[in-house]
């Protein structure tokens, strides 16, 4: 829909929050922060539903959107994208645009190609082939993946802690830690305390800090999960170049890697090593900025 002054909105679906934001040439209509309950990426027409309510919340009263753009969490495949962008696009009846919210880091730092690479409650790495086909490596959640991201962590600090009780070792900072936190008795008890977790990748990732106050601490065992937790996010990337994807540029955004320098520096430590071509760039802006830059191209 073309507009004499198109009004667009983006929107970062977040694992936690989402945030969303309308601008009208240069002039913000609005900046929302929600929590992301409810949000059910694999139902389309609820997906879509929720986007619409969302929209419909954060504009002012009879204001309509020109286009659309969303990277959404857990929007794992083409096909998934497509259906709620469809259903989204029903509902509006304006352009639209849904990808993984991995996707809005390259446009978000002004680049028109390269990797976009998360590690926040969660891990994934995005990029896309020659010929425009999306690749995402990583993502699949705390209980099986997500290296390198807080929930991640916590559960290759809990086993580092229980192979170490197995040697009998007694309990460094991060054993301890980690006790003090899931409020258990003793390493053995950790076990069904990350078991009992309903919803795994909030509850093991908000204890994350456990493990880098264990490294500042002294904990070797610590230091050796943040180094493999780097490691691991440099093999995403790897992991995209080897399936043909350009990885000069790395954009880098999550509130995990960019807020402890030391995974940070692991990572890119690895990095170098890896795929020595490779550039990470740490996102400066909101990756919502991705979205709108993305709406834009929409009208």
């Amino acid at each position: 829909m073309q507009d004499s002054t198109p009004l667009v909105v983006g929107i970062d679906v977040g694992g936690t929050k989402t945030h969303l934001r309308a601008r009208e040439r240069q002039r913000s209509v609005a900046d929302h922060v929600r929590t992301s309950s409810g949000w059910r990426p694999h139902d389309p027409a609820a997906a879509a539903a929720w986007l619409t309510a969302l929209v419909g919340d954060a504009l002012p009263p009879g204001i309509r959107p020109s286009a659309v753009a969303v990277g959404g969490h857990a929007c794992e495949t083409p096909r998934q994208c497509e259906e709620i962008r469809a259903a989204l696009r029903e509902r509006l009846d304006v352009p639209a645009l849904v990808l993984g919210d991995a996707e809005l880091l390259v446009p978000a730092a002004g680049l028109d190609k390269g990797v976009g690479l998360v590690a926040g409650t969660g891990s994934v790495a995005v990029g896309r082939l020659a010929d425009g086909s999306p690749v995402q490596v990583g993502g699949w959640g705390a209980v099986l993946g997500d290296e390198g991201g807080s929930a991640g962590l916590v559960r290759e600090a809990a086993r580092a802690a229980w192979a170490a009780h197995d040697r009998g070792e007694d309990p460094d900072a991060l054993a301890l830690g980690l006790i003090t936190a899931f409020e258990v008795s003793e390493v053995p008890a950790l076990g069904a305390a990350l078991e009992s977790a309903t919803d795994v990748s909030a509850e093991w990732g908000r204890h994350a800090r456990v493990v880098f106050t264990a490294a500042e601490a002294g904990s070797a065992l610590a230091r050796r999960v943040i180094t493999e937790g780097g490691r691991a996010l440099a093999g995403l990337v790897v992991r995209l170049a080897e399936r043909g994807v350009a990885v000069d540029d790395v954009v880098v955004a999550g509130s995990t890697v960019l807020a402890q320098p030391d995974l940070y520096d692991a990572f890119v430590a690895s990095l170098a090593e890896a795929a020595p071509g490779a550039r990470p760039r740490p996102l400066r802006v909101p990756p919502v900025e991705g979205a709108v830059a993305l709406a834009r191209s929409l009208v």
